[in-house]
């Protein structure tokens, strides 16, 4: 059924029709789709093309009745300029998947919110994402379908050069050819390899010894700050980027008549994806390393060993001294490192996205054997410590009650057998509990069939499933903290890099950590941290993912805080940290990432100018200073003794997904 989407009456927030051209305000704007909640069709279908030199977002927004904010929220992104097909899959909206995959030409899909049924659409619009300036957009096509459409590509116009740079732009920066890049590499490998400042090898503060080294890294609270020590007992604030990695992250499969350079199968430069990413008929990737095939252009078959030893220059030159999350094992032991498990503990069937049955015997079990993957380096004094894991899916649904998903997940878990245990216990018999609940259960037999969101039945039930899905999310985080502890007990815990605390249940079982860790996007992270102690926790904290992006780079997107340029990317990045080692419970930030992303998507869709480094591995100068500018007043701000930079960026609405 086509959507007849021109009638002016069904356009929102000051949006118009210019010709064939919907124009759209800077603060978002969109079209309503009532039909949305009475078709049965599964499938969305959109033809669109962004008529702007840079991406946009947008988002499928559906409403329950009375209700003011949507329930579930489909956010995706487009490429500029280019005709796209996609689809919205009205499966999507019961809640069982976070990212469910995008087809060639589209970006990152991701699905925000909890849940709404089909039934419960009261209303359903289509719009744009805030941007810094009124856009245009060509919406030739509106569709509900049973079928979802399919991509189509146009052929002869290359978008990406052979070194992997953004053919329709230019930039200052960008590397004219493949000689003058080679060149530029060259320059960068012939840095030191040393920190331009007083600190100890592991780049601890060598002025403040706090203690005798134990020869790994520890913490220590002193004087009512948290502190990282380096095996030597020097103070230490952990400072770094993710991803030092020169890895094969360029999705091109479906995208290949847009490059100019293609390495066929070279097994070095090509890699399959590791695993279905979504749930579209895309599947499997093919991804390319443009990195890799630069390195190889200026350093040939030695180009491995060259890179490790050109970006720790380059970073101990800058004045970080971490490698943060998904590094290259490659680069342990040239600088101080985190890590995280290779695999968190899994059961065959999760009660809700990716929560196991955590009262299983199963999860004890497989918790050891993911355990396990620690006895390699255990003795290895560069690990500052390692995460269990990053960002649990089902923890991004705000507020969610995991005992809620317990009791309407149909299947027999451990934990729906000891839910009901622990409820019969409480109140003795089910005459109390229908009482407290304002329910007729016959008898504590009830909870062994599925019910939908029980905790809506009363206060009372409410209040129990929250304390009961503290329990739960204590066992989900104590059980593989104490299998790691037996096979290492040599290096810190630091937690499971929540994406925000959702919940303040989230905070359940931090005493098996040694480090509490949050992934932070904001101009300045001091709130979070605070929110931490707020929920009781007694911890130093790790920032595990920040970033700042431009688009006067080389790349079509921001990602998820944004400024006008590079100087303010700088401008940004010491803001947020010196903030943040200003507070007394912060001990470290971790910028995501090193490299920027593949302009044209990376695994999942990501297209973000969030590098330290360009495609063609230079640095960004103006970023450069100001990180090494950062550094040098860090120990003394993370002491207490000087105070954070007041130069606040100034900042523009994302374009991420």
């Amino acid at each position: 059924m086509k959507i007849n989407w021109m009638e002016e009456s069904r356009l929102l927030r000051g949006a118009h029709m210019d010709g064939d051209t919907l124009r759209l305000p800077a603060a978002g704007g969109g079209i309503d789709l009532p039909e949305i909640a009475a078709a049965k069709d599964r499938y969305l279908n959109i033809t669109l093309t962004v008529l702007e030199a840079h991406s946009m977002a947008f988002e499928f927004r559906a409403y329950a009745k009375g209700e003011e904010e949507p329930r579930v929220i489909v956010r995706f992104g487009l490429l500029p300029r280019y005709r796209t097909n996609l689809y919205i899959d009205m499966n999507w909206l019961d809640g069982h998947i976070l990212f469910p995959g995008h087809i060639p030409g589209e970006l990152k899909v991701v699905c925000h919110g909890s849940r709404i049924a089909r039934s419960e659409i009261a209303r359903a619009e289509l719009v744009s994402m805030p941007v810094f300036h009124d856009i245009a957009v060509k919406l030739e096509s509106l569709e509900l379908s049973d079928t979802p459409c399919r991509a189509e590509l146009p052929e002869g116009e290359k978008l990406v050069d052979e070194m992997g740079q953004y053919i329709p732009k230019d930039w200052a920066g960008k590397v004219p050819s493949v000689e003058a890049m080679v060149q530029a590499i060259h320059a960068q490998a012939a840095r030191p390899d040393s920190y331009p400042l007083n600190w100890t090898k592991w780049g601890g503060d060598a002025a403040r010894k706090m203690g005798e080294g134990t020869g790994f890294f520890t913490k220590v609270k002193k004087d009512g700050r948290w502190y990282l020590l380096d095996p030597d007992g020097c103070a230490f604030f952990s400072q770094g980027p993710d991803c030092v990695v020169a890895r094969a992250d360029a999705r091109v499969d479906g995208l290949e008549p847009l490059l100019t350079y293609d390495p066929g199968d070279d097994p070095v430069l090509v890699e399959p994806m590791a695993h279905d990413w979504g749930e579209n008929d895309r599947g499997r990737g093919r991804l390319i390393s443009y990195e890799r095939a630069n390195l190889m252009r200026a350093f040939g078959a030695d180009w491995s060993e060259c890179w490790k030893a050109m970006i720790t220059a380059q970073l101990k030159g800058m004045g970080m001294n971490t490698l943060g999350n998904w590094t290259d094992p490659a680069m342990y032991g040239r600088m101080p490192y985190v890590t995280m498990l290779p695999r968190f503990p899994e059961t065959a069937h999760a009660i809700f996205r990716d929560f196991p049955d955590v009262l299983s015997p199963e999860y004890r079990e497989d918790a050891a054997r993911c355990a396990q993957k620690l006895a390699a380096r255990r003795d290895d004094p560069y690990m500052i410590g390692y995460f269990l894991r990053n960002e649990p899916g089902w923890a991004f649904v705000d507020n969610l009650i995991i005992a809620d998903e317990v009791l309407r997940d149909p299947a027999d878990t451990y934990c729906r057998r000891d839910l009901a245990k622990w409820l019969e216990e409480k109140y003795g018999d089910i005459a109390a509990l229908n009482a407290a609940w304002g329910t007729g259960f016959a008898g504590f037999e009830a909870f062994s069939a599925p019910m939908a969101k029980a905790s809506a039945f009363s206060a009372q039930a409410e209040s129990d499933l929250r304390a009961y899905s503290a329990k739960l999310i204590r066992a989900y985080t104590e059980i593989p903290s104490a299998a790691c502890r037996a096979v290492d007990p040599n290096h810190m815990i630091l937690g499971m890099r929540w994406a925000w605390i959702s919940d303040p249940v989230l905070a359940s079982g931090w005493e098996c950590f040694d480090v509490f860790s949050i992934n932070c996007y904001a101009v300045d992270p001091t709130k979070s941290i605070e929110r931490v102690r707020e929920l009781g926790v007694d911890l130093p904290v790790m920032i595990g993912e920040f970033h700042f992006g431009a688009l006067d780079a080389g790349l079509v997107a921001t990602g998820l805080e944004a400024v006008a340029t590079q100087e303010e990317r700088g401008r940004a990045y010491r803001y947020y940290i010196e903030h943040a080692a200003a507070h007394p419970m912060c001990v470290g930030c971790h910028y995501f990432q090193c490299y920027d992303q593949f302009v044209l998507g990376r695994f999942d869709g990501e297209n973000y100018n969030i590098g330290l480094f360009d495609v063609c591995l230079q640095p960004y100068p103006k970023m450069e200073a100001a990180i090494l500018a950062c550094a040098q007043g860090m120990y003394a701000i993370h002491a207490g003794e000087a105070q954070p930079t007041q130069d606040k960026p100034k900042m523009l609405p994302m374009i991420a997904y």
